[in-house]
Protein backbone atom coordinates (compact mmCIF):
# COMPACT_ATOMS: atom_id res chain seq x y z
CA UNK A 1 0.00 0.00 0.00
CA UNK A 2 1.41 3.34 -1.02
CA UNK A 3 1.41 6.50 1.47
CA UNK A 4 -1.43 7.80 -0.81
CA UNK A 5 -3.63 4.80 0.11
CA UNK A 6 -2.50 4.75 3.77
CA UNK A 7 -3.80 8.62 3.92
CA UNK A 8 -6.97 8.36 1.75
CA UNK A 9 -7.78 5.13 3.84
CA UNK A 10 -7.11 6.88 6.89
CA UNK A 11 -9.61 9.96 5.65
CA UNK A 12 -12.05 7.75 4.58
CA UNK A 13 -12.37 5.97 7.99
CA UNK A 14 -12.30 9.40 9.82
CA UNK A 15 -15.43 10.09 7.65
CA UNK A 16 -17.22 6.93 8.67
CA UNK A 17 -16.71 7.37 12.12
CA UNK A 18 -17.45 11.11 11.78
CA UNK A 19 -21.15 9.98 10.52
CA UNK A 20 -21.69 7.79 13.33
CA UNK A 21 -20.81 10.09 15.86
CA UNK A 22 -22.45 13.86 15.96
CA UNK A 23 -20.76 15.52 18.55
CA UNK A 24 -22.70 18.48 20.16
CA UNK A 25 -21.50 21.82 19.21
CA UNK A 26 -20.10 23.86 22.58
CA UNK A 27 -22.03 26.78 22.51
CA UNK A 28 -20.60 28.55 25.38
CA UNK A 29 -19.10 32.03 23.89
CA UNK A 30 -17.62 34.21 26.29
CA UNK A 31 -19.96 37.12 26.79
CA UNK A 32 -18.55 40.71 27.75
CA UNK A 33 -21.07 42.93 29.18
CA UNK A 34 -21.94 45.59 26.47
CA UNK A 35 -21.00 48.90 26.59
CA UNK A 36 -22.97 51.59 28.31
CA UNK A 37 -22.81 53.18 24.92
CA UNK A 38 -23.42 51.17 22.24
CA UNK A 39 -24.31 53.38 19.56
CA UNK A 40 -20.94 55.75 20.69
CA UNK A 41 -18.55 52.93 20.21
CA UNK A 42 -20.21 52.21 16.42
CA UNK A 43 -19.66 55.35 15.73
CA UNK A 44 -15.98 55.47 16.69
CA UNK A 45 -15.42 52.25 15.24
CA UNK A 46 -17.06 52.75 12.01
CA UNK A 47 -14.83 56.20 11.87
CA UNK A 48 -11.75 53.78 12.99
CA UNK A 49 -12.46 51.71 9.72
CA UNK A 50 -11.68 55.26 7.80
CA UNK A 51 -15.56 55.08 6.88
CA UNK A 52 -17.55 58.45 6.91
CA UNK A 53 -20.41 58.93 9.45
CA UNK A 54 -23.44 61.14 9.27
CA UNK A 55 -26.54 60.92 11.75
CA UNK A 56 -29.97 62.32 10.91
CA UNK A 57 -33.82 61.70 12.20
CA UNK A 58 -35.97 59.87 10.23
CA UNK A 59 -37.45 62.62 8.62
CA UNK A 60 -33.85 63.92 7.31
CA UNK A 61 -33.01 60.55 5.57
CA UNK A 62 -33.65 61.45 1.96
CA UNK A 63 -31.88 64.67 2.30
CA UNK A 64 -28.57 63.16 4.39
CA UNK A 65 -28.41 60.75 1.84
CA UNK A 66 -28.16 62.84 -1.41
CA UNK A 67 -25.36 64.97 0.79
CA UNK A 68 -23.54 61.71 1.08
CA UNK A 69 -23.69 60.77 -2.05
CA UNK A 70 -22.54 64.29 -3.48
CA UNK A 71 -21.65 64.34 -7.22
CA UNK A 72 -22.56 60.58 -8.15
CA UNK A 73 -24.04 60.68 -10.91
CA UNK A 74 -25.36 56.98 -11.36
CA UNK A 75 -27.30 55.90 -8.11
CA UNK A 76 -28.26 52.50 -7.60
CA UNK A 77 -31.38 51.97 -5.49
CA UNK A 78 -32.31 48.86 -4.46
CA UNK A 79 -36.27 47.48 -4.41
CA UNK A 80 -37.42 48.57 -0.65
CA UNK A 81 -34.92 50.77 0.29
CA UNK A 82 -36.87 53.30 2.54
CA UNK A 83 -36.39 57.24 0.86
CA UNK A 84 -36.64 58.50 -2.16
CA UNK A 85 -33.12 59.54 -3.50
CA UNK A 86 -33.18 59.34 -7.12
CA UNK A 87 -31.29 56.58 -9.12
CA UNK A 88 -31.74 53.84 -10.61
CA UNK A 89 -33.35 50.28 -10.13
CA UNK A 90 -31.28 46.83 -9.42
CA UNK A 91 -31.68 45.81 -12.91
CA UNK A 92 -28.73 48.49 -14.09
CA UNK A 93 -25.47 47.95 -15.08
CA UNK A 94 -22.93 47.69 -11.98
CA UNK A 95 -20.15 48.75 -13.66
CA UNK A 96 -21.93 51.90 -14.82
CA UNK A 97 -23.16 53.06 -11.18
CA UNK A 98 -20.84 55.51 -9.40
CA UNK A 99 -22.76 54.47 -5.93
CA UNK A 100 -25.22 52.67 -4.28
CA UNK A 101 -27.76 53.37 -0.83
CA UNK A 102 -28.65 49.98 1.07
CA UNK A 103 -30.32 49.33 4.30
CA UNK A 104 -28.16 47.40 6.69
CA UNK A 105 -29.81 44.31 8.80
CA UNK A 106 -27.72 44.92 11.70
CA UNK A 107 -24.52 47.09 13.20
CA UNK A 108 -21.73 46.01 15.83
CA UNK A 109 -20.57 48.65 18.01
CA UNK A 110 -17.39 46.15 19.04
CA UNK A 111 -16.12 45.91 15.20
CA UNK A 112 -18.04 48.48 13.54
CA UNK A 113 -19.35 46.17 10.97
CA UNK A 114 -22.57 46.32 8.99
CA UNK A 115 -24.52 43.14 8.01
CA UNK A 116 -26.52 42.88 5.13
CA UNK A 117 -29.04 40.13 4.44
CA UNK A 118 -29.77 41.07 1.28
CA UNK A 119 -33.34 41.75 2.35
CA UNK A 120 -35.84 44.82 1.19
CA UNK A 121 -33.52 48.44 0.89
CA UNK A 122 -29.95 46.00 0.50
CA UNK A 123 -29.92 44.31 -2.67
CA UNK A 124 -28.27 41.27 -4.21
CA UNK A 125 -25.21 41.05 -2.92
CA UNK A 126 -22.83 42.15 -6.30
CA UNK A 127 -24.02 45.61 -5.07
CA UNK A 128 -22.12 46.81 -2.32
CA UNK A 129 -19.03 45.49 -4.07
CA UNK A 130 -19.06 46.80 -7.26
CA UNK A 131 -19.94 50.74 -6.91
CA UNK A 132 -16.97 53.20 -5.98
CA UNK A 133 -18.93 54.92 -3.11
CA UNK A 134 -21.43 52.42 -0.59
CA UNK A 135 -24.11 54.64 1.40
CA UNK A 136 -25.26 52.29 3.91
CA UNK A 137 -28.46 53.23 6.04
CA UNK A 138 -28.39 51.54 9.78
CA UNK A 139 -30.73 52.76 12.63
CA UNK A 140 -29.74 52.86 15.83
CA UNK A 141 -32.05 50.82 17.51
CA UNK A 142 -30.22 48.08 14.72
CA UNK A 143 -26.91 48.43 16.86
CA UNK A 144 -26.24 45.48 19.35
CA UNK A 145 -22.94 45.13 21.14
CA UNK A 146 -21.11 42.21 19.77
CA UNK A 147 -20.88 39.44 17.44
CA UNK A 148 -23.16 36.75 18.94
CA UNK A 149 -25.73 39.46 19.77
CA UNK A 150 -25.47 40.32 15.64
CA UNK A 151 -25.82 36.05 15.00
CA UNK A 152 -28.60 35.96 17.28
CA UNK A 153 -30.63 37.90 15.07
CA UNK A 154 -29.54 36.68 11.63
CA UNK A 155 -31.27 34.03 9.19
CA UNK A 156 -28.32 31.71 8.25
CA UNK A 157 -29.99 30.70 5.34
CA UNK A 158 -30.30 34.24 3.88
CA UNK A 159 -26.73 35.70 2.24
CA UNK A 160 -25.16 37.88 4.30
CA UNK A 161 -22.22 40.57 4.02
CA UNK A 162 -20.39 41.68 6.68
CA UNK A 163 -18.59 45.30 6.24
CA UNK A 164 -15.85 46.79 7.96
CA UNK A 165 -14.76 49.79 6.32
CA UNK A 166 -14.17 50.76 2.42
CA UNK A 167 -12.67 47.70 0.87
CA UNK A 168 -8.71 47.61 1.84
CA UNK A 169 -6.18 45.39 1.27
CA UNK A 170 -2.41 45.31 1.97
CA UNK A 171 -1.48 42.09 0.09
CA UNK A 172 1.56 43.88 -1.72
CA UNK A 173 4.24 45.00 0.78
CA UNK A 174 1.95 45.83 3.55
CA UNK A 175 1.41 48.87 1.80
CA UNK A 176 -2.73 49.44 2.54
CA UNK A 177 -4.90 49.81 -1.02
CA UNK A 178 -8.30 50.64 -0.49
CA UNK A 179 -10.83 49.81 -2.84
CA UNK A 180 -9.10 46.58 -4.50
CA UNK A 181 -12.17 44.14 -4.08
CA UNK A 182 -14.90 46.92 -3.63
CA UNK A 183 -16.13 50.17 -2.60
CA UNK A 184 -13.40 52.71 -2.07
CA UNK A 185 -15.53 55.01 -0.32
CA UNK A 186 -17.81 54.03 2.73
CA UNK A 187 -20.07 56.53 4.13
CA UNK A 188 -22.93 55.28 7.16
CA UNK A 189 -25.76 57.06 7.24
CA UNK A 190 -27.08 56.42 11.24
CA UNK A 191 -30.64 57.31 11.96
CA UNK A 192 -31.76 57.64 15.06
CA UNK A 193 -34.96 59.65 16.97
Amino acid sequence: MSARDEILAAVRGALREADRTEAPVPRGYRTVPAPADVVGLFIERVVDYRATLSRCAPGELADTVRAALGSARVVLVPEGFPAEVGGVPDAADLDACDAVVTTAAVGIARTGTLVLDHGPGQGRRALSLVPDLHVCVVREDQIVAGVPEAVALLDPGRPQTWISGPSATSDIELNRVEGVHGPRTLHVVLVGP
